[in-house]
């Protein structure tokens, strides 16, 4: 009868490690199902499982509660059950090998405590996890169902510990989710990408384009605009024959039509305009006569915005004004391309003159109309938040006056530490050469990274 009893006993045992590894495996897969997977699952099967697996995971609150009380349950009558029938198996062994009957009993029971829990863990929990993690759906499927069933039969159970549950975490001020959010922030998505590149993922041209979509949205009309430096315009009395001649030499078709300067914009032209006007005529015709209105948006105008305003504007071309009323740059198709998709080269570029980015050996050779926040992609440097947006600004606030072609400084760190792809540990700082300006703006930099013991004095000359 004894041997029966333990025969039983050990046979319990393992249906109560395995109930308890159905309970482990529906937790991990319905939580690392996205309601997408699921809903895919059902419009394509459309069979009693795959609603199941829709419904608990509509309920994921309440199931994930009865799945935890399941887990309690068959974990308790595991060690209740297992540990004095192992220990009975464990006692004459031990008395076996010498061990009195006084020190035999409390070492069986200590050894067939460690054996069940190790049993529990690997059979119960690891093994389950692993599966469900390796085939969410799957696991799901089959799984749910008794896990759903369970839950009925303890609802009222389980329903008040969720209540007190939910009344505690409301006391600290979050509202409880009945379900996982399977939305996912724009934050989030950028990091999935990046972290799909590889041999069975993404190339990493197409995580760079990903990823930049993504973070397009965090963008404001400051940092897409072409600023008002580098931005070719027309005079009000300028005539449709200069514009042929600036859109010759610039490349462009497009030019803002001032009076005076940016900040008189009167509206916009295209080189078409000059070219329906008759040849005789392009002389004396006026492109403040030819110009079209143009819109107008703030600088801290959000990148989805602004590609908007862009699309809408049948110029496509729109002004960016600063908090003071004043101009600061434009915003053509090309920039909103450009800041998704890098650089955009066409016949009348010069790739070298304008290249923004060079590298040389462990140096950088950078455009300083370059924004601060895009430095630590390229190169490593963290710039710290300051009155500036560039490159070039970032070097006359940090040597507190209008460069000089040769000037070298040594740059600020920002507090989080700075990113360097070269050398190991905090111990490195990046000196800035200016190699080149275009009046009083600094248009090429040389970046590289030096020790962090050089001093700042002779940083300068």
């Amino acid at each position: 009868m004894d041997i029966l009893l333990s025969i039983l006993g050990l046979l319990g045992f393992i249906l109560l490690t395995a109930g308890t590894g159905v309970f482990v495996a529906v937790e991990f897969s319905t939580t690392s199902l996205e309601r997408s997977t699921i809903d895919n699952d059902v419009a394509t099967r459309g069979d009693a499982a795959s609603r199941m697996v829709q419904k608990a995971h509509s309920n994921l609150s309440f199931m994930l509660s009865g799945m935890q009380l399941g887990i309690t349950l068959t974990t308790l009558a595991t060690g209740y059950l297992a540990e004095p029938i192992l220990a009975k198996f464990f006692t004459p062994a031990l008395e076996l090998v010498g061990l009195s009957e006084s020190a035999s009993q409390p070492l069986a029971l200590v050894l067939s405590l460690v054996i069940a829990t190790v049993l529990s863990m690997v059979f119960g929990e690891l093994v389950p996890k692993n599966l469900a993690i390796a085939n969410p759906l799957g696991t799901a499927r089959v799984l749910t169902a008794p896990v759903w069933h369970f839950n009925r039969i303890f609802r009222g159970f389980i329903r008040a510990l969720n209540w007190v549950a939910n009344h505690i975490v409301r006391r600290f001020g979050i509202e409880p989710a009945d379900e996982l959010a399977s939305a996912r922030s724009p934050q989030e998505l950028s990091a999935l990408v990046r972290h799909s590149s590889g041999s069975e993922g993404f190339d990493q041209s197409k995580v760079r384009i990903l990823d930049r979509s993504l973070r397009f949205g965090d963008a404001t009309a400051e940092d897409i605009m072409t600023p008002r430096a580098k931005v070719d315009t027309l005079d009000t009395d300028d005539t449709a024959m200069q514009l042929i001649r600036v859109a010759h030499d610039s490349g462009h078709s497009r030019f803002p039509v001032v009076r005076g300067d940016l900040d008189e914009t009167v509206g916009v032209v295209h080189v078409k305009d000059a070219l329906t006007i008759p040849a005789g005529q392009r002389s004396t015709t006026t492109v403040g006569s030819l110009a079209r209105p143009v819109p107008t948006v703030p600088e801290s105008l959000g990148g989805d915005a602004v590609l908007r305003q862009v699309r809408l504007a049948g110029s496509q071309l729109i002004l960016v004004a600063d908090e003071y009323g004043g101009t600061a740059g434009i915003v053509t198709i090309e920039d909103v391309v450009e800041e998704i998709l890098g650089e955009v080269w066409d016949e009348h570029d010069n790739r070298e003159e304008e290249r923004e980015v060079r590298q040389v050996g462990r140096s950088w050779e950078l455009s300083g109309l370059l924004r601060c926040d895009e430095l630590g992609d390229i190169c490593g440097y963290i710039a710290p938040d300051g009155p500036y947006e560039t490159l070039g600004g970032l070097i006359m606030a940090t040597l507190g006056r209008i460069p000089a072609v040769g000037d070298r400084v040594l740059l600020p760190v920002d507090d989080r530490g700075a990113l360097d792809s070269f050398a190991e540990g905090p111990e490195v700082r990046w000196e800035a050469q200016v190699e080149s300006m275009d009046i009083r703006r600094v248009d090429k930099v040389m970046l590289r990274p030096v020790a962090a013991t050089k001093k700042e004095d002779d940083s300068e000359r």
